[in-house]
């Protein structure tokens, strides 16, 4: 029953086949979504702005402007910042995946794909989302709040003794809570480092940041050749 989306749940697809366009555009209908869709990059960025959808379906190839440059566009733009993304694209290498996530991208699905496989992920991304709730000084994450006009952290009430910079770490992947991170942009937003630098500096600190979490800790997952996600309890495995 979950998996019904809700009625206002707009969907942008953005892709310059118009085949596939159409079977995603026809999947996500039937799924219940209210579907409109570009061809071109700066149609795409321009709908987004206008439209604000719930989640945009993106390639990557497109005329006009690349699909990484219009997720900068999305990510940059205070009235879309917050909209879920959805990478579809013939790109297998792990280079161009990377990439993506570390744009803000929400989740990556490569071409050939499953048609229902991309109307779960988009369920699923949405769901993730939800949990998260309206902006507040409080952040809640299962049984870690973080207050961050205080600049504290508790677990189960207690509080913990952060440094700046695991403070800066938790709060980061808190506020992309269901997104991946991946490496290279933490090391860009938390140390403020080029992203090109190899160091496992980021693996350390998420390893201290966990131990001091607890059992808590549990709910940052590592993502396999991409980074961490701070996923809520209710949103794992999903």
């Amino acid at each position: 029953m979950v998996n019904t989306p809700p009625p206002t749940a707009r969907i942008l697809v953005v892709d310059d086949e118009p085949d596939i366009v159409a079977l995603v555009v026809y999947h996500l209908a039937k799924a219940g979504f209210r579907v409109s869709s570009a061809s071109t990059g700066p149609d795409a960025v321009a709908l987004s702005r206008r439209e604000r959808p719930s989640l945009v379906v993106l390639d990557l190839m497109l005329p006009g402007m690349s699909g990484f440059d219009v997720l900068r566009e999305i990510r940059d733009d205070a009235t879309t910042k917050d909209v879920a993304v959805l990478m579809l694209t013939a790109r297998k290498d792990e280079p161009d995946r990377i990439k993506g996530l570390s744009l803000g991208a929400d989740d990556y699905l490569t071409k050939p794909f499953s048609p229902q496989e991309l109307v779960l992920r988009v369920q699923a991304i949405l769901r993730r989302l939800a949990t998260s709730g309206p902006a507040s000084d409080i952040l809640q994450i299962g049984t870690i709040t973080i207050d961050r006009a205080a600049h504290t952290v508790t677990v189960a009430g207690c509080a913990l003794d952060l440094t700046a910079t695991e403070y800066k770490l938790l709060l980061t992947l808190a506020e992309r809570r269901g997104r991946v991170q991946a490496r290279a942009h933490l090391l860009e937003t938390v140390w403020e480092a080029a992203p090109d630098i190899q160091t496992r500096t980021v693996d350390m600190h998420v390893q201290r940041l966990r131990t001091k979490l607890g059992v808590a800790g549990d709910l940052i997952e590592t993502v396999r050749g991409f980074g961490y996600r701070l996923s809520p309890p209710q949103a794992k495995g999903a």
